[in-house]
């Protein structure tokens, strides 16, 4: 790799840190870059996953005091990470190159619509608490459970717009603020990423200078990332994540 390719790895890495830290969608800064100095996508993808590990650890100690009373909902939702992680790596390394192309652009497409509507939709779901007497399930009950297992499944496998989906689903079926609701979407991407990095161990071939690069600028990003978008406002976060996800869906519609 020449130092000119390093160098823009690394600042891939940075931003990346910073995007998944905030929204979700770094995938798409750091993979075309890897795909440009000559690697195999399969061997950008395993890279690219162990080397932003670092990223979503220090996004998660960045939002560290909005995981305060939130230890028993991770537990349960990182269970279904952790299985769906592992479940995506295996069908990476199994199934065709373009196995997802057709369903990703359509999940985070939706995604994006649960984003922009989850203040209605939340109230929606809130009136209807109150004629009914429910009240919230603070895990979000197998609904939730089930929804994140299948959405961190695509994130073990590729993950770009991972985070974004996360966001949607915790928002549409969890009582809480969407900056809550982010610190949690860091700490289950940390455990997607990490178990699948770990499988790829075993299964795949790295490019180890790329995972160093992606791993030091990541974890750069993810704790910057996190000092800033923890000052976001919810309109502003919901700006954010709806305009990063429509960027990424533009790019999944035209690969």
């Amino acid at each position: 790799m020449t130092p000119e390719a390093m160098a823009a790895v690394f600042a891939a890495g940075v931003g990346a840190g910073a995007i998944n830290s905030v929204v979700g969608s770094g995938t798409l800064i750091t993979f075309p870059v890897l795909l440009a100095t000559g690697l195999s996508p399969v061997t950008a993808t395993v890279s690219n996953a162990l080397g932003l590990i670092p990223g979503s650890v220090s996004g998660a100690i960045g939002y560290r005091k909005e995981l305060s009373g939130q230890r028993r909902r991770i537990l349960k939702l990182g269970v279904g990470a952790l299985i769906g992680g592992l479940t995506g790596a295996t069908l990476l390394l199994s199934l065709p190159a373009d196995a997802f192309e057709t369903i990703v652009p359509a999940l985070v497409g939706l995604a994006l619509v649960l984003v922009a509507l989850q203040p209605r939709l939340g109230r929606t779901v809130q009136r209807r608490r109150e004629r009914t007497g429910a009240s919230p399930r603070r895990d979000g009950g197998p609904l939730l459970f089930a929804g994140l297992t299948l959405a961190s499944v695509y994130g073990g496998y590729f993950a770009a717009a991972q985070g974004i989906i996360y966001l949607s689903l915790m928002g549409m079926l969890l009582d809480e603020s969407l900056q809550r609701l982010n610190a949690v979407k860091n700490v289950l991407s940390a455990v997607v990423n990490t178990v699948a990095a770990l499988f790829f161990l075993f299964a795949a071939d790295f490019d180890w200078t790329a995972v160093a690069l992606i791993a030091v600028g990541s974890a750069l990003g993810g704790y910057l990332g996190a000092k800033v978008g923890r000052r976001f406002s919810p309109l502003v976060l919901r700006i954010l994540v709806v305009t990063v996800g429509t960027v990424a869906l533009v790019q999944l519609l035209l690969r």
